[in-house]
C-alpha cells in the first residue's frame, strides 16, 4: 500500500467499510446476472432474470462507483487506481479481490 493509506483516519475507515459492503454486494449481483440469469436467456429461453437483475446490478454499480470515488478521494489514491478499482465491479469475481486488496490496511490495523 502506498504512504497515504498507512495513516487511517476516522473517515477513511468508514469509507473503507462502505466500499467493502458496496464491493461485495456489487460481485454477488455480477455473479447472479453472469451465472444464472445469463445462461437461463441463453441456454433456457428465459429472459426475465436478465431484465430483472441486470437493471438492479447497473443501479448497484453506481453506488458502487460513487462508494469508490468516496474512498479513493478520501485515502487519496491516484487516478489509476481509482479506475481500477471503479473497473472491477464489471468483471465477475474481481471486486471480490480488489476488496481484499483495498481494504487490507484495514483489517491489518484491527489486529
Amino acid at each position: 500500500m502506498t504512504a497515504s493509506t498507512d495513516v487511517l483516519t476516522e473517515k477513511v475507515v468508514a469509507a473503507m467499510r462502505r466500499y467493502r459492503v458496496g464491493a461485495y454486494v456489487v460481485g454477488v449481483g455480477l455473479l447472479v446476472l453472469v451465472l444464472v440469469a445469463m445462461p437461463l436467456k441463453y441456454f433456457a429461453d428465459q429472459p426475465l432474470l436478465v431484465a430483472i437483475v441486470g437493471p438492479i446490478h447497473g443501479f448497484l454499480y453506481m453506488g458502487y462507483l460513487a462508494l469508490t470515488a468516496d474512498l479513493g478521494v478520501k485515502a487519496r489514491w491516484p487516478v489509476g487506481k481509482l479506475l481500477l478499482v471503479a473497473l472491477a465491479g464489471t468483471i465477475p469475481f474481481v471486486s471480490f479481490i480488489a476488496e481484499r486488496k483495498v481494504t487490507a490496511p484495514l483489517r491489518a490495523a484491527a489486529g
